[in-house]
């Protein structure tokens, strides 16, 4: 039995969408290291370690940036 196409791609649309979401959590939140977040999650969010930690880093909140001003 050959399942229909209509029960194939809801099912591989959200596989994507939660594989992809810290990158989606942290594109949300504006973080500034959007780009390594979604590396990390490109490159380990196969492994269960490197989903969880780039969604905790997503969800962390940004530390301000502190400038130095020097006389």
């Amino acid at each position: 039995m050959v399942l229909p196409a209509i029960f194939f791609f809801p099912f591989f649309g959200m596989s994507t969408v939660i594989y992809f979401l810290p990158s989606i959590v942290a594109l949300a939140r504006s973080k500034r290291d959007l780009l390594a977040i979604f590396l990390l999650n490109f490159f380990l969010g196969w492994s269960v370690i490197g989903w969880i930690v780039a969604l905790v880093w997503a969800a962390k909140s940004d530390v301000p940036a502190v400038s130095r001003y020097y006389r």
